[in-house]
């Protein structure tokens, strides 16, 4: 066993105790001296605290009416590990290794034995963690706190920001999602996605295989991979995975706009393994995306720059307010969640004032306004299809029934703050991906949630339906027990719907 799990499964020493500290004297008879609980109302109410005490003492555990430095263990119910330390931290205690911070499961579990049970990860809202000092940060170092919250399986429950302190196991996990996709294996492709998601939230380094006890997404699977690079320094199968020639070949072919699995399936099958082979054969017929993907290829499989994202947000914004003066036009999508490059840049657009009418035709113009002025390269507007009335989809996945258009706009150097794109010389433009999504006022929060993006929105959509009994999509939240539809006017209420706790979007790059 651990030498962390034998310190918590065996009887702890009563800690000494401050003069004048609140001391109760139950007339039950207490069994387990060592144990001192104190059950927090938070989230509870008065009742059912008061209840469980009487309870728990009957069963021969010393419950305390009062926080004191005497207490050992203190239990919560629908607390998260970091409601308990921020609670703590208001009250002036400082959590530390010798105080349990436990889920009321525990208890429960304990009363119905007799006796106090083992406490596992399920029991723990904090694991105890001794080896900080392997971060590499040394600013990280000073300010993490002793316990660390428990993690969770939902990404959603994760707060995740660029800092990544696991990108040698991360970078591995995505190539190998990435070729499990291209050979349409859901599962595995699945496993690894999740397994880098939950690295990526870590506030430290894994430097033994010791650090991933406790951690979820982690299967044997992943786990071998891991105890390799630890080992070795870098994963056979990653290696093998990034000299295949099928992955090299989907890469590539996936690389072109508008180019998916089934067309590069195909190529590959034909025998291409080049960009320059496919576009000389005359037999070949592509789509009008296909053929705008090839021919700003260079541009496109560059990397949009936060300079370059906010060029076009002044562009966007000009040509929606020329129509509808009081609308809102949001950037979302990857710099939304704070990333400094992209691959695209997507626009959420909504207005107070606007009719059906409106919003109908506010796009086509927007579209037409840019093809006059010589800046549309391409444009694919896809129509509404949203019914208010309609059940949220109960497809995790599901693309939202909103107005919407893919567009490539020449945005001109000169338009980028500091006159330059990230574009070769002797060329005054740079082709630009960019999307843009048309949203009825009612629903801004929820397309803004979901167009936020990332796995963190998908594991959003996997808690509402699994743990809330909800349905959660870009339109709407759905309560299938109550049967009916949840309004939500920002992020924060759809949140608070679901009963978590807020994550800003720059804490979401699951």
């Amino acid at each position: 066993m651990d030498p962390l799990q034998m310190a918590h499964s065996g009887p702890r020493k009563k800690r000494p105790r401050q003069m004048g500290a609140p001391m109760v004297s139950p007339p039950h008879n207490i069994k387990f001296q060592d144990l001192v609980l104190y059950i927090l109302e938070k989230k509870m109410g008065t009742t059912r605290r008061a209840f469980l005490m009487e309870l728990a003492r009957r069963k021969g555990f010393r419950v305390d009416n009062e926080l004191s430095d005497s207490i050992t263990h203190i239990v919560a119910e629908n607390n998260s590990g970091s409601d308990v330390l921020e609670w703590l931290q208001v009250q002036n205690i400082k959590a530390s290794s010798q105080l349990e911070l436990l889920d009321i499961s525990w208890l429960i579990e304990s009363m119905g034995a007799g006796k106090p049970v083992e406490m596992t990860g399920k029991h723990q809202l904090v694991s105890m963690r001794r080896d900080y000092t392997a971060s590499p940060n040394p600013e990280l170092q000073k300010t993490l706190p002793v316990a660390v919250k428990k993690i969770s399986q939902y990404a959603c429950q994760r707060r995740t920001t660029l800092n990544n302190y696991n990108n040698v196991f991360t970078d591995a996990f995505e190539v190998l999602a990435e070729n499990y996709e291209f050979r349409e294996n859901e599962v595995f492709s699945l496993t690894f996605m999740r397994a880098a998601s939950v690295l990526k939230s870590l506030p430290f380094t894994i430097i033994s295989m010791k650090d991933t006890e406790g951690i979820p997404c982690l299967g044997d699977q992943v786990k071998c991979i891991i105890e390799e690079i630890i080992e070795d320094g870098e994963s056979s199968e990653v290696k093998a995975v990034l000299n295949d020639e099928r992955y090299q070949s989907f890469k590539l072919f996936t690389s072109v706009f508008g180019v998916g699995l089934k067309t590069s399936e195909k190529w590959f099958r034909m025998g291409f393994r080049t960009l320059s082979k496919i576009k000389s054969d005359k037999s070949l017929k592509f789509t009008p995306m296909q053929k705008a993907g090839f021919l700003y290829y260079e541009d496109l499989v560059s990397c949009v720059t936060r300079a370059e994202a906010e060029a076009v947000g002044v562009l966007v914004k000009e040509a929606v307010r020329a129509f509808l003066p009081d609308a809102f036009v949001t950037m979302t999508g990857g710099f939304r969640r704070g990333k400094k490059i992209g691959h695209d840049v997507d626009f959420l657009i909504t207005s107070p004032g606007s009719t059906d009418e409106d919003e109908e035709q506010l796009l086509p113009k927007v579209i037409n306004l840019w093809e006059r002025k010589g800046l549309l390269l391409y444009c694919d507007l896809v129509e509404s299809t949203f019914e208010k009335l309609k059940l949220p989809s109960r497809k995790v996945d599901a693309l939202d029934h909103f107005q919407k258009c893919f567009l490539i706009l020449k945005l001109h150097h000169q338009r980028v703050d500091g006159g330059k794109c990230s574009q070769q010389e002797g060329k005054t433009w740079k082709a630009i991906r960019v999307d843009l999504v048309m949203c009825p006022y009612e629903r801004r929060a929820f397309a803004l949630l979901g167009w936020t993006g990332s796995r963190f929105e998908r594991d959003l959509r996997r808690y509402a339906s699994h743990e809330r009994k909800m349905i959660l999509d870009n339109h709407a939240l759905y309560d299938k027990t109550k049967k009916i539809f949840l309004k939500a006017e920002s992020e924060e209420e759809i949140f608070a719907h679901l009963g978590l706790d807020y994550i800003e979007p720059w804490e979401r790059n699951a």
